[in-house]
């Protein structure tokens, strides 16, 4: 059976394009991490997703949007994420590490892959409440059921109103 001509040099053309688009294709690889500049208590090795969640975790639990930590480049008109400028990105490092801390020692906590802990037993919402300064209440003195300890002088009455 002969073969055509024309379909043999189409045919090896065909399959000579199709080698080298193969070849030119970037190999699969494991995972790609994006490349972040500055990150000093999160995981190098973090997609993009997972830092998106994060922040929106630490955002919605102070009740902030990302300027409250991040400053904005007039320059590029962009927000300038790795740049150290403003206090309150060193102030939420901190908190994290304390609150990974307590976890780690009191609830125990358990860490993936990436170090970030699984579940955890207090987060940022914990205190703040969706409050960027949670309020701090000092609990009034109170005296036990039983009253004062023996011996303790009795309480001056009350002055009178108006003196």
């Amino acid at each position: 059976m002969p073969i055509n001509k024309k379909l043999a040099v189409i045919a090896g053309f065909a399959g000579v394009v199709a080698l080298s688009i193969a070849a030119s294709m970037p190999q699969q690889q494991q995972q790609q991490w994006p490349k972040y500049e500055n990150l000093k208590v999160l995981p190098k090795k973090i997609s993009h997703e997972e830092l998106g969640k994060i922040m929106g975790m630490w955002s919605a639990s102070l009740g902030v949007h990302c300027n409250f930590c991040h400053v904005h480049n007039d320059q590029t008109n962009k927000m300038d994420f790795p740049s150290d400028a403003k206090p309150e990105k060193e102030t939420a490092r901190h908190m994290f590490v304390m609150a990974s801390k307590i976890n780690k020692k009191f609830f125990n906590a358990q860490k993936d892959s990436l170090g970030m802990v699984i579940e955890s037993s207090i987060n940022c919402y914990t205190c703040h409440r969706g409050s960027a300064h949670p309020e701090v209440k000092v609990p009034e003195r109170q005296r036990g059921p039983g009253g004062p300890p023996p011996g303790t002088p009795p309480p001056p009455p009350p002055a009178p109103p108006g003196q």
